[in-house]
């Protein structure tokens, strides 16, 4: 699933393709929009919340939000007027917008609906804090993961209402830069404040690139230290990595860096003796 900074990106972009511009034409592929005519409203901005698309415009009589998701698989691309598509196959599209500059096709796209603007929030009102968004809350986000103590904290960083924007690359590569047992239930975090830090700075430092690293390299193998490395040597320890389901999502961790809570309190009750 597209994680916050990828949803941040696409915004951006088709922010730029299409904001202040107005609608010469548009198409939609999905049974509920199926009649809906967008001709003549003005792109007024491209905007997200954690992984929801909001492109807001301004049609003659009223302010409407354009919602997508993402999920898995969605996408949207760009094109000057007159480029060929190269997003996808023809039955995947789900919405084509047309200005005089540009063209941006929605492919496979999910929960797409037009609202009224100020009614964003019956759709993106729930979520909790959005680590890429301008109102930011680092402490409302440890006070939402504070509030269910007993839930693993892999769980915990992937639910959207509590922090929004995490998706399972950062969660697995946060975990693993904490030295956290995905497992760990929040209660047993030590410090939750520097997690959620850490989660800021990591979605921060791949915004505005599409290319995701959490090592800080860009070579193509070397941008994460867990996720999707099973059965190869961890880069710190040279322990094999370790997948396994959970809570019907995949998780990646090193078993000596991240070790079992139990261990883990054995081995600090040691070192401190």
């Amino acid at each position: 699933m597209p994680e916050g900074d990828t949803v941040w990106n696409t915004a951006q972009a088709l922010h730029r393709a299409l904001a202040g511009g107005r609608l010469l034409g548009s198409d939609f592929r999905v049974p509920r929009l199926a009649t809906t005519d967008l001709t003549g409203a003005t792109v007024l901005e491209s905007a997200c919340r954690g992984k929801h698309l909001l492109l807001r415009l301004a049609a003659p009589d009223r302010r409407l939000t354009l919602h997508s998701h993402l999920r898995m698989d969605g996408s949207w691309r760009t094109y000057r007027p007159g480029a060929r598509w190269t997003g996808g196959p023809a039955h995947l599209i789900r919405v084509v917008l047309r200005t005089a500059d540009a063209v941006a096709v929605g492919y496979h796209l999910h929960d797409l609906v037009l609202v009224p603007t100020d009614e964003e929030d019956t759709l993106v009102g729930h979520l909790g804090p959005d680590l890429l968004g301008p109102d930011w809350d680092p402490d409302e986000a440890v006070r939402r993961l504070a509030a269910d103590p007993d839930a693993t904290i892999a769980e915990a960083v992937l639910d959207q209402r509590n922090l929004a924007g995490i998706g399972n690359l950062y969660k697995c590569e946060l975990l693993y830069l904490r030295g956290l047992w995905p497992w760990t239930p929040v209660r047993d975090v030590p410090d939750l404040p520097g997690l959620v830090a850490l989660a800021h700075k990591l979605l921060a430092a791949n915004r505005g690139r599409w290319t995701q690293s959490t090592t800080g390299s860009l070579h193509n193998g070397q941008t994460t230290y867990v996720y999707g490395r099973r059965g190869r040597p961890c880069r710190r320890c040279g322990t094999l990595i370790d997948k396994a389901e959970q809570a019907d999502r995949v998780t990646y961790w090193c078993p000596t860096c991240q070790p079992e809570a139990g261990r883990l309190r054995q081995t600090r009750s040691a070192s401190s003796a």
